[in-house]
C-alpha cells in the first residue's frame, strides 16, 4: 500500500471508536479521524460472530484488497477502522467492495474527483 500502514495499537482503535466519525452498513461499520500527518493508518476488526478463524480471515483478506485496490483515491492522513459485520461473511466481494466506498465517501476520505 502506498500511503497506508497498518494500524494495531489497541489505544488507536479505542480512540476512533470514541471520537472517530462512523458510517454504518449492514455488512461493516467505519469508523475515521484524522491524524494530521502525511500517512493513513488502516485497522480491521473481524470478530469471532463472523466465523471460525479461516472465514474471519476471509472476510478481512477481501477488505483488504478492496482498500487496496482503492487506495489512490483516498486523502492522505486518515486514521480508519473497518469492523465487520455478520453479514459480511456472506456476501459477495462485490458488496463488500461496494459498501466500503460507500462508507468511505460518506465519511470524506476519498477524494471527490474520483467518485463515480
Amino acid at each position: 500500500m502506498k500511503h497506508t500502514v497498518s494500524m494495531k495499537e489497541k489505544h488507536l482503535f479505542r480512540r476512533l471508536y470514541t471520537k472517530g466519525k462512523s458510517v454504518a452498513f449492514p455488512t461493516i461499520a467505519v469508523y475515521a479521524r484524522q491524524n494530521g500527518s502525511q500517512r493513513s493508518r488502516l485497522g480491521f476488526t473481524v470478530g469471532t460472530k463472523v466465523g471460525k478463524a479461516v472465514r474471519r480471515n476471509k472476510v478481512r483478506r477481501r477488505l483488504r484488497e478492496a482498500y487496496r485496490i482503492h487506495e489512490g483515491e483516498m486523502r492522505p492522513g486518515w486514521d480508519l477502522v473497518v469492523v465487520a459485520r455478520v453479514k459480511a461473511a456472506h456476501v459477495p466481494y462485490r458488496q463488500l467492495e461496494k459498501d466500503l466506498l460507500r462508507s468511505l465517501d460518506k465519511l470524506g476520505v476519498r477524494k471527490e474527483g474520483d467518485r463515480p
